[in-house]
């Protein structure tokens, strides 16, 4: 990496020959959706539409110390509120059930309207997911909220929780039209708020899935880190994220972006930030956020930027869950530390992963090394790839091309995480022409004041 004549330029586009000799680019352009398939609220699952106290934040995030607004989505003669920030390892979660540690006290409340905002004190509680929990006439309701640091850097490791794409999959109907209001259940939908009760009793769609699974393994490792929504993410800039952050993870299915988060974490990664993505299809279609509603545009492979060239993989395809398959290890050898303490079933599989794949494409930068794969899980050519590759200002960033890494319990999927975290979440500084090594003294790190150059 000693000059720039050997950057391999991240957003140009391979050629068609040569990413089709290498990849199968043909394959993947005309396998990789366009647009989301409706699943008619009819067809949901039954837990959906629990009884519940239907409520929600007005923001996805607050800050310590800020008035939060909550409202009720219909009037209640009397109701309890008390807060708790989301501990995985409480009994009782289920699809309709949140559990954790409270940090308020239980709070009375009156006949209040729908839609009349009351608020409530955000204590003095460090960053991560948070939710209100509300009891009424015998039923529950949950409204879960981030809370975000009160300065950047509070932690090394920051982790984003895919706010918008919980509500782009949130089939709440509020206008009675019998569809859902999101774009999965509508063509003619392109709008969806931000600032709706989920279903499920208020757990976010996915969440016991994809983004708990994470949560638990952050705190049986005794790991700590500064918490996001994406709507946070979109307000900051490559430098503030790079001066403050080792490492920024993408745990759940972070799909809908804006062009500022898009900008961000690029910048974020032209600096030197290293990034892990733990699910699939990720940065795939452009929003554009107005006030407390995203709109869909297009996605971002359409208008030259493809989510490759950002991530290393892009959306291949999707078959519904209908086959998983084992990741078997491509090349051990290379990257020894990823698979460190690792023994590996036959050698060199382990873990599972489907449902939606990535694969390499056009803008996938030229150094990629596809470090295990699912092969042909979605018919001759729809590999799922797991991926890694570095760049010359430092950074580096893992793909895990499949649902889900995040989401995953077995023993060897979790030492995989182990040995990501480990590596990826402290960023050293080379010194001349030395070479960097993993496992340095302290004083090597570079200061967290500067961004990686």
């Amino acid at each position: 990496m000693s000059s720039r004549s050997r950057f391999a330029r991240i957003a140009g586009l391979l050629s068609l020959a040569a990413a089709a000799a290498a990849v199968g680019v043909a394959a993947w352009q005309a396998a990789s959706p366009s647009a989301p398939v409706p699943t008619h609220a009819g067809h949901r699952p039954a837990f959906e539409t629990t009884p519940a106290v239907p409520a929600t934040f007005q923001q996805q995030s607050y800050a310590a110390g800020d008035l939060a607004e909550l409202v009720l989505w219909r009037r209640e003669d009397a109701f309890s509120v008390q807060f708790f920030r989301v501990s995985p390892r409480a009994p009782g979660w289920t699809h309709t059930t949140m559990a954790g540690t409270a940090v308020s006290p239980l709070r009375h409340f009156g006949a209040t309207d729908p839609h009349v905002p009351i608020g409530l004190r955000i204590g003095n509680w460090p960053s991560g997911l948070y939710f209100a929990q509300l009891e009424a006439d015998g039923l529950t309701g949950y409204a879960p909220f981030v809370i975000r640091p009160t300065h950047l850097g509070e932690h090394r490791a920051l982790v984003v929780m895919p706010t918008f794409t919980w509500q782009a999959y949130n089939f709440r109907d509020d206008d009675g039209d019998g569809r859902g209001d999101t774009w999965y259940d509508s063509s003619d939908t392109r709008t969806v708020r931000l600032d709706r009760p989920f279903m499920a009793r208020g757990v976010p769609p996915h969440f016991t899935t994809y983004d708990l699974p994470f949560l638990e393994w952050l705190a049986a490792t005794g790991k700590e880190a500064d918490f996001l929504s994406d709507g946070d993410l979109g307000a900051l800039t490559g430098a503030q994220l790079a001066r403050a952050y080792d490492l920024v993870a993408f745990p759940g299915h972070d799909e809908y972006v804006t062009a500022r988060e898009y900008a961000a974490v690029t910048g974020y990664r032209n600096l030197g930030g290293h990034l892990m993505f733990l699910s699939a299809d990720d940065f795939y279609w452009q929003v554009a956020q107005r006030g407390a509603a995203i709109t869909r545009l297009e996605p971002w492979r359409t208008v030259g930027r493809p989510e490759a060239a950002l991530i290393g993989v892009g959306l291949f395809r999707n078959n519904r869950g209908a086959r998983v398959g084992v990741w078997t290890v491509v090349d051990r050898k290379r990257w020894p530390w990823m698979f460190q303490g690792m023994k590996l079933l036959h050698g060199r599989r382990f873990g599972s992963g489907g449902i939606e794949i990535d694969h390499t494409g056009p803008g996938t930068p030229r150094n990629i090394t596809v470090v295990a794969e699912i092969p042909n899980l979605i018919g001759p050519g729809g590999t799922a790839q797991m991926t890694y590759y570095e760049t010359p200002a430092g950074a580096e960033v893992f793909a895990a091309g499949a649902f889900t890494l995040a989401g995953a319990r077995d023993p060897l999927s979790r030492q995989l995480m182990e040995n990501l975290w480990r590596h990826l979440a402290v960023r050293f500084r080379c010194h001349g022409e030395a070479q960097c090594l993993r496992g340095s003294e302290p004083s090597a790190r570079r200061p967290s004041s500067q961004p990686s150059r």
